[in-house]
């Protein structure tokens, strides 16, 4: 087919400028003959003589996905063209600024990483429930709207466990890019979504360094060398950086994925509560292995075969974000043992939870009043140290467990807005407190209007509401 240039129609658009000619595609504005609620950008793939068939099979690859992925992280799909006629794909153009423009910059401050991979790694997350790992994470495929919301484009290689794989019945060889793929997708493996948290990890390599870790390769053999050669730490080019984000960034660059973080969800956690990752080895590395390692991961990579891969939202599941509310404001330790018990037997399911024990209290003068021990800091950490007291018994890893106490007047807001941010999956919760009077007959119910009732009605996930038995309530004073 011969190439399309401004001006042409087709499928009932108009094409206005280019925006992007690649090796798979070229990317037009367009105007609809008929009005559209937003911009449209018109794809056209390659097709040409000479041109690789594998862009055939991402083009009818992207437009099952785009039609099946329904989130404000994906370009809406407009309108598709047959291959049999003028193949082409019409979508939402996304207003706002590609993170190809950062990564121009790097190398960035820790905050400014941050504020960037939050959303990203949310809208990673978003799209792994829906069983859809994208495989080509890069910055050139990530757009921020004005409102701070990533966006991820290009869909041509990604894979959804509910849809035929057409890529892997291709072909098995490595696709993808090469700084960015994960070492399961060198050897051809396609289903794991924690190759797009490896991406992920990469992606901040590049903005905090500057660097990439593991260059630019052109060769299988290139590409195999992250299968058992570490990249450089990220401390050692740039000693500024804090040991979290080194500790965040060589964590999604494991070799083995199931040394990675579980979910995108965690990663995210984990950048938005820097001062709670829990410090390992990987931390303070400021060197490469040494060659006798090295040979040793290179005699093992020979014949390294990835353990098989869950559906990306099975995984999800298995790897939750729990928020357990704690009033440490009141003494109760009847509810505060039925909230330990519960978190026990949600923690012995599986080994990649995350409990956050979060407190809510009333807001204290930052400054304090006339006794020091009333300063806002001051209540926080008191109420800090019964967090941790609370969770001591649980017995749980520190990695597993983190620790938030929340100023506001509106507790149930509070939790509902963390939940929110934190894209938590089950909210753990003292139930509602009970009006009764058993011995005239009068039996117990919830009172209404409490913390609890609101957040099972507005919360974004599961919740959990817990009670004390009988026997226990009775025995308290």
């Amino acid at each position: 087919m011969a190439e399309l240039k401004p001006g042409d129609e087709i499928g009932g658009f108009r094409l206005g400028e280019r925006l992007h000619s690649g090796g798979m595609a070229v990317l037009y504005r367009a105007d609809a003959v008929s009005e559209t609620a937003f911009p449209v950008v018109i794809k056209v793939p390659r097709l040409g003589r000479g041109d690789d068939a594998v862009n055939v099979v991402t083009f009818e690859v992207e437009q099952m996905m785009l039609g099946a992925l329904q989130s404000p992280h994906v370009p809406r799909l407009v309108a598709t063209g047959d291959l049999t006629g003028k193949p082409y794909l019409a979508m939402e153009y996304i207003e706002g600024r590609s993170l190809d423009d950062w990564r121009a910059k790097a190398p960035l401050a820790p905050i400014d990483i941050v504020r960037l991979m939050v959303p990203l790694a949310g809208a990673v997350h978003q799209l792994h429930c829906q069983h859809f790992v994208h495989l080509d994470l890069k910055p050139s495929n990530v757009v921020y709207r004005t409102n701070g919301e990533a966006v991820l484009l290009d869909f041509g290689l990604g894979h959804h466990a509910h849809l035929p794989d057409l890529l892997a019945e291709e072909s098995r060889k490595a696709v993808g890019s090469a700084p960015y793929m994960a070492p399961e997708q060198v050897v051809g493996v396609r289903c794991d979504p924690r190759s797009d948290i490896f991406a992920l990890g990469v992606i901040m390599y590049e903005l905090a360094t500057g660097e990439l870790p593991f260059g630019d390769p052109a060769t299988t053999a290139g590409l195999r060398r992250r299968l058992y050669r570490d990249p450089v730490p990220p401390r050692a080019l740039r000693p500024d950086l804090p040991e979290w984000l080194q500790e965040i960034i060589l964590r999604c660059l494991e070799v083995d994925a199931g040394r990675r973080y579980a979910t995108a969800a965690q990663l995210a956690f984990d950048l938005g509560h820097a001062d709670q990752v829990t410090l390992t080895e990987r931390a303070r590395r400021r060197w490469r292995q040494s060659p006798l390692t090295r040979l040793k991961r290179w005699l093992r990579a020979a014949g390294w075969e990835p353990a098989p891969c869950p559906p990306p939202a099975q995984r999800n599941a298995a790897a939750p974000i729990v928020l357990v509310a704690v009033a440490t404001e009141y003494d109760q330790p009847a509810q505060a043992a039925a909230l330990q018990e519960t978190v026990k037997r949600i923690a012995s399911v599986g080994a990649d939870y995350r409990i956050a024990a979060v407190s809510v209290i009333k807001p204290y003068p930052v400054l304090g009043t006339s006794q020091p021990e009333d300063s806002g800091g001051n209540q926080k950490l008191r109420h800090l140290v019964r967090l941790k007291h609370w969770a001591m018994p649980l017995g749980l890893p520190a990695e597993r467990l983190t620790y938030h106490v929340i100023e506001s007047n509106e507790a149930a807001a509070a939790l509902l807005q963390y939940a929110r941010v934190n894209q938590v999956d089950q909210i753990v919760i003292g139930a509602p407190p009970v009006v009764g009077v058993p011995a005239l007959g009068i039996p117990y119910r919830p009172l209404l209007g409490a913390v609890a009732s609101r957040v099972v009605l507005e919360a974004p996930c599961t919740v959990t509401l817990v009670r004390p038995r009988h026997s226990e309530r009775n025995a308290l004073p």
